[in-house]
């Protein structure tokens, strides 16, 4: 099917706005740029309503690091979910990310404990990884206190998604249960060439030259694209991992390797359920408020997360 048509209409204003693309500028000015898409175009009323939210920190690997955590409304207790943001490991924060994890929060009946994980190219690879890691054994260790009951999950959209899905592979390894994984439209094979990549390269927002752009400030330096920190898809042994929601996008170039880790995860005997959204592209995990489509995307895929924490 087509472009959704009021993501089409966004798309074709940010091709004739003149401005220029992300790969060409600094970090900082891609930070900059990408909360204004986000954080700074949201109105108070588009704003996912919960139960609290506060602000905190939480143990990183080399320092404490901001988080947010998001409780529903209603009784708890509540699984935990720990939660990594977007923006290749290079951009996005807690705010540009705000929406989603009240989104995860809202639907999936969860607290939410979103990180603000170190970025590069002030912390290359591996810090991410090692802040993602740090933060879910934390939180692990506190669930009382957060969400109330032995339910850990873990979530996350592209570059978050990456995260998400090898701190599950990290905890299986050390014994720590994890109740389920929430993996949006994922980054998990740096090495792999896949169709999806040559097909969406460019005009769907996230575009190869980005891509490159965030792989290099993020990893550049490391000369192993297949460490299973990098690409999970590449991991010696998939068996024992939790259960696993992935959801792919028809118009993203990263639509194919997730949906191979769906395969790859389903045949080591990982329960797993995948949902490619046709029409969408990536990022529409924040497009609700412009596209009825990706809102009623957002609010199934994170019902399905909810019903899968719950079972």
């Amino acid at each position: 099917m087509p472009v959704d048509p009021q993501i089409a209409a966004v798309l074709a204003l940010l091709d004739s706005s003149g401005l220029p693309p992300m790969y060409e500028g600094s970090p900082e000015e891609g930070r900059a740029a990408f909360l204004a898409l986000t954080a700074d175009a949201r109105t108070p009323e588009q704003v996912v309503p919960v139960g609290a939210v506060e602000d905190r920190t939480v143990p990183g690997a080399d320092g404490e690091l901001r988080a947010r955590v998001y409780r529903p409304e209603g009784e708890g207790p509540f699984p935990t979910v720990v939660f990594f943001h977007g923006g290749g490991w290079v951009i996005g924060d807690l705010e540009t990310h705000d929406n989603q994890a009240r989104s995860v929060a809202r639907h999936g009946r969860a607290v939410v404990v979103s990180v603000d994980y170190r970025l590069a190219p002030e912390h290359p690879f591996p810090a991410a990884v090692d802040d993602a890691v740090a933060a879910a054994r934390w939180a692990a260790a506190h669930l009382g206190e957060l969400g109330g009951d032995d339910r850990l999950a873990v979530a996350g959209d592209s570059a978050g998604g990456n995260l998400a899905a090898v701190v599950a592979q990290q905890l299986h390894a050390d014994g720590t249960p994890v109740t389920a994984q929430f993996l949006i439209y994922p980054a998990v094979d740096s090495a792999g060439e896949y169709p999806s990549r040559v097909e969406n390269a460019k005009g769907y927002f996230l575009e190869q030259p980005t891509m490159d752009w965030f792989y290099g400030h993020y990893a550049g330096g490391f000369d192993d694209p297949a460490d299973p920190r990098l690409s999970p898809l590449r991991a010696a042994d998939l068996s024992g991992l939790a259960p696993a929601l992935v959801v792919t996008a028809e118009f993203d170039p990263l639509r194919d390797e997730g949906e191979a880790y769906a395969e790859a995860l389903r045949a080591a005997g990982v329960p797993v359920q995948q949902q490619r959204y046709d029409g969408m592209i990536h990022g529409f995990f924040d497009m609700g408020p412009i596209s009825p489509a990706a809102q009623a995307a957002i609010d199934e895929s994170c019902a399905r997360f909810g019903e899968l924490l719950h079972r």
